[in-house]
């Protein structure tokens, strides 16, 4: 079992992991050895997720979301195959974590008295300013 927050815990027979060959730096060992991880998490089907936090969830994840709701993590920043593995697996776990958290909902409030009136008199200063600046009509008597 894989400890996510107090109440959500994700049984490892959920996640799959495949090695791949990664590239960049490593010699003719990146030639050799499959040291980069791609995890993968059905997020639609797991049981150990609570529906709201699936759905949080599936919207922080974007584009590494399939269409059949599999989550894809790409670990190819180390160069062992267990440093890339722990490192998905910490991936996971921290963009759970996010998900589980629920956001504040904003209350609508009204803005205050005075500044309505600051807004207002600013308002009024500046249509004034703005028709001083107009051409002056000469009346001829």
């Amino acid at each position: 079992m894989i400890a996510v927050t107090p109440d959500i815990a994700l049984d490892e027979n959920e996640i799959s992991l495949d090695f791949v060959r990664a590239s960049g730096p490593g010699g003719q060992n990146v030639n050799k050895v499959a040291t980069a991880v791609q995890l993968r998490f059905d997020v639609s089907g797991s049981p150990s997720l609570p529906e709201d936090v699936r759905r949080r969830l599936a919207r922080l994840a974007g584009r590494r979301m399939t269409d059949d709701g599999v989550l894809i993590i790409d670990a190819r920043r180390f160069r062992s195959q267990e440093r890339n593995r722990q490192d998905a697996i910490d991936r996971l776990v921290e963009l759970i974590r996010a998900a589980a958290r629920k956001p504040n909902l904003r209350r609508r409030t009204a803005p205050p008295t005075a500044s309505r009136r600051r807004r207002l008199e600013t308002k009024r200063r500046r249509g004034e300013r703005k028709r001083l600046r107009r051409r002056v009509k000469f009346r001829e008597e």
